[in-house]
């Protein structure tokens, strides 16, 4: 367990992290394999109920109902090694947005930015409301017409599908308005991005483990180490 905490939060080579422990390389190869699946399928510790986890998307909508807890969502990404040339689908993993090979996720907080999910594991070039689109939260959103959420403009079309639950960011006037228009409309723009900070903050909690600072093994592990760590995160925001 300690050898697979430190290989998360710092990345270490395994080969250095046997010579500390005084062990074989493939020993610790081997403990990580065994204990990282289990840390990622722990699910997300429930603010105030630790013991309790929410392991799927749906267990995140079911509590804001029961809770009137009002969701924050937003989308990060993690650059990681750049597929072999003329693999497949190797351009599905560059970001529009970093000009980057990476891999994107799907982050979802309370309004104080504890982490109650993280999912929707897809390429960098993939949009994040697409993402969330396949995982379903237009149905969740229906079959929860009490859950409330914020998001940024990346989530317009969802905003703009369910306008009574989601809030997103006012669009810029036209060239031709007025300064008391625009004036309004930074007002209002400060103010909901003041209000969906706070999962920016929570994103900011996941990239102080160096493995989501920039993952540099193998991307097939990328979605277990992310779900690990976001997991161990919500262990500690759980507590506030």
């Amino acid at each position: 367990m300690i050898a697979t905490l430190v290989i998360l939060r710092f990345q270490l080579p395994h080969a250095a992290l046997a010579l500390f422990c005084d062990v074989d390389r493939s020993t610790i190869t081997r403990a990580v394999h065994e204990i990282r699946p289990l840390l990622a399928a722990r699910g997300f510790a429930v603010p105030g109920q630790p013991n309790l986890r929410l392991r799927t998307l749906a267990d995140v909508f079911a509590y804001a109902a029961a809770k009137g807890v009002e969701l924050r969502i937003d989308g990060t990404e993690v650059q990681l090694r750049r597929p072999r040339a003329n693999r497949p689908g190797r351009r599905a993993f560059v970001s529009g947005k970093r000009r980057q090979n990476t891999k994107k996720a799907t982050v979802i907080t309370d309004g104080k930015g504890r982490t109650l999910w993280t999912g929707a594991f897809r390429p960098g070039r993939m949009h994040d409301q697409t993402a969330l689109k396949t995982e379903g939260i237009w149905d969740l959103f229906e079959q929860f017409p009490g859950v409330r959420a914020k998001v940024d403009a990346g989530y317009l079309g969802l905003a703009r599908d369910f306008p009574n639950q989601v809030e997103a960011p006012p669009k810029k006037p036209s060239k031709d308005a007025t300064p008391e228009e625009l004036a309004v409309w930074e007002r209002v723009r400060h103010q909901q991005s003041s209000e969906r900070i706070c999962v920016e903050h929570g994103n900011a909690e996941h990239k102080q483990w160096r493995a989501l600072q920039r993952w540099i093994g193998a991307r097939e592990y990328y979605d277990e180490i992310h779900s690990a760590v976001g997991g161990l995160v919500s262990d500690r925001a759980a507590e506030r």
